[in-house]
């Protein structure tokens, strides 16, 4: 199996953190959205897209990689993230990720996100939140993901 982990992590590293769990489980490199050229996706099993939650949505950098990518095959891809809040079950930040990721041809099957040391306003005024995440509880969570990925696609 041949996987790629797109990745922009930009505040703290705590979606770098995730994704180089991910990495060692899958075997799969962890490279900036600027780092990859497009078309390298077309020979991959697994291609993961993450990063920090900004504002309840992902980083630009990383939605302006997606919106690039011609439409094509269906590949298999899974969505991570961290943030400082929960993902809010009425307004889930990862569905417009995974909606562009389908209407690019990938079949999105999992979804992961954990809490993040976050100093985004207000936050920043109290020296910020979740200090400690992701924590170790957490990593092993996204090993514990990263396996399951594996496992079904092996």
């Amino acid at each position: 199996m041949k996987a790629v982990i797109v990745c922009a992590s930009v505040s703290h590293g705590n979606t770098k953190r995730i994704a180089d769990v991910m990495g060692r489980v899958l075997s799969a490199p962890v490279v900036e959205p600027e780092q990859l050229d497009p078309a390298e996706l077309s020979a991959c099993d697994l291609v993961g897209f993450g990063s920090g939650i900004f504002s309840g949505k992902f980083h630009p950098r990383l939605l302006q990689f997606v919106r690039s990518l011609p439409e094509g095959e269906r590949r298999r891809a899974f969505v991570f993230a961290t943030s400082g809040l929960p993902e809010p079950r009425w307004r889930p930040f990862s569905r417009p990720l995974v909606r562009l990721l389908e209407q690019k041809g990938f079949e999105v099957g999992d979804v992961f996100s954990c809490r993040g040391f976050d100093t985004w306003l207000p936050f920043k005024l109290v020296g910020g939140i979740n200090r400690t995440r992701p924590d170790t509880g957490d990593l092993a969570t996204a090993q514990a993901f990263a396996q399951g990925l594996s496992g079904r696609l092996r």
